[in-house]
């Protein structure tokens, strides 16, 4: 499949979409299942091994870690050796991530794992948003980036139930084998994509810093609203249980609030990729980042199930709201002649907040109450739909750059 004809494969943007089903999306809700399935499971691994609570959760942030140090060489990989050739190096590293925390014979072997996991995951997903950038109309872009964040979360959500057969024959190893086994099969099939800047090939090539440093505006503008929408995202799956507990719900009644609020934040993917197209990266990001403040805000004055629920369905929405958001803005804004090397850096941003996001939870709640981690976060959400509003491109047609060869997106 050529990028000409994906880009031109019909009259309706749901026949475009269409022709990447089997080699982008189908892949990702395959991967995505893995990911569901293990991600519970690593904390289980680490107190096999013998660590502590606390060491546990810090061998299982290591996977945001090796993400934050992978997002700018991904960069360059993707520039150098095409998305295809990206895939099979981060389906490696993958692979390598997950036998190493099924054998690992200690905590720091499992550790190693977690950063190779994490380091396979920023490759995978730049070489996914590169090939979209070049591929799909700029005018399409919002639906194509949401359907992509949209497989891999339904992936995320299935995973758990299909895993649980497994582990409950081999324990948590029994999820990773299914990791290992999904991120093998979903390698494949994407390597059935072919690299599509091909031009980037030839493109003289400039360091990773000076890239940075050329773009400083963007990242330190809109890049700063990628980090606060980051933080917020990874921040509620590290305070929602942990307030559950501190009321007094049970783990499988907080299993079960988990469940309804990802049921919310599937459901709305594809919506979210319909908002971005038609009204607006602003329009969608500063509604979602609101929502983001309601759920935190409310949290501290819960104090039943039903409380609980109601918070948790709040950032389930706003984060379904977003679904797609950073993606597509960084395509956006992203420069053909060095579009890998931009987009790895503005990963970065965005992956930095994922990898703050729990850390703040923890060091607030250490030296103050659990509830002021929650009140924190509502600000900073706040001030990320600021940002958005602020520097966010608004309807389509107001981007603030354009790609050439493609209408303005905005």
């Amino acid at each position: 499949m050529s990028a000409a004809s994906v880009a031109a494969g019909g009259s309706t943007t749901a026949l475009r979409l269409r022709s990447l089903t089997w080699t982008v999306f189908v892949p990702m809700v395959v991967y995505g299942i893995g990911s569901g399935a293990a991600a519970p499971m690593y904390a289980l691994r680490a107190l096999d091994l013998g660590a502590s609570a606390g060491l546990a959760g810090v061998v299982v942030a290591l996977s945001g870690l090796g993400m934050v140090l992978t997002d700018l060489p991904a960069g360059r990989i993707v520039a150098v050796i095409g998305e295809r050739g990206a895939i099979a190096v981060g389906s490696v590293f993958g692979v390598g991530g997950v036998l190493a925390a099924i054998f690992a014979p200690n905590v720091a072997v499992l550790a190693l794992g977690m950063v190779l996991n994490g380091a396979a995951g920023a490759v995978w997903g730049l070489a996914r948003q590169t090939y979209l950038v070049a591929v799909v109309p700029a005018g399409d872009l919002g639906r194509a980036m949401s359907t992509l964040a949209g497989s891999m979360r339904l992936g995320f959500f299935c995973g758990p139930f299909l895993g649980a057969a497994m582990v409950h024959v081999l324990g948590p190893n029994g999820a990773l084998w299914l990791q290992l086994a999904s991120t093998a099969l979903a390698g494949v099939a994407m390597a059935a994509i072919r690299s599509a800047d091909a031009a980037g090939a030839t493109t003289a090539r400039i360091s990773l810093g000076a890239v940075m440093i050329e773009h400083r505006r963007t990242l330190g503008t809109l890049g700063l609203a990628a980090l606060l929408t980051g933080a917020a995202r990874a921040a509620r799956l590290a305070l929602l249980p942990l307030w559950a507990a501190h009321i007094g719900v049970s783990a499988s009644t907080t299993s079960l609030v988990f469940g309804v609020a990802g049921a919310v934040d599937v459901l709305m993917s594809y919506p979210s990729g319909v908002w971005l197209d038609r009204y607006g990266r602003r329009a969608t990001g500063v509604p979602s980042m609101i929502l983001f403040a309601a759920g935190f805000g409310v949290l501290p004055f819960t104090s039943s199930v039903l409380g609980l629920c109601v918070a948790a369905v709040l950032l389930g929405l706003a984060n379904g709201v977003s679904n797609g958001l950073i993606m597509t803005v960084g395509a956006d804004v992203a420069p053909d002649a060095q579009r890998a090397e931009f987009l790895g850096a503005w990963r970065l941003t965005h992956d930095i907040g994922m990898f703050a996001g729990p850390v703040a939870v923890g060091a607030i709640s250490a030296v103050t109450a659990l509830g002021a981690a929650a009140l924190a976060l509502a600000l900073a959400a706040a001030g990320g739909a600021y940002a958005m509003h602020r520097w966010f491109p608004g309807v389509i047609g107001h981007t603030p750059q354009r790609r050439p060869g493609h209408d303005e997106a905005g």
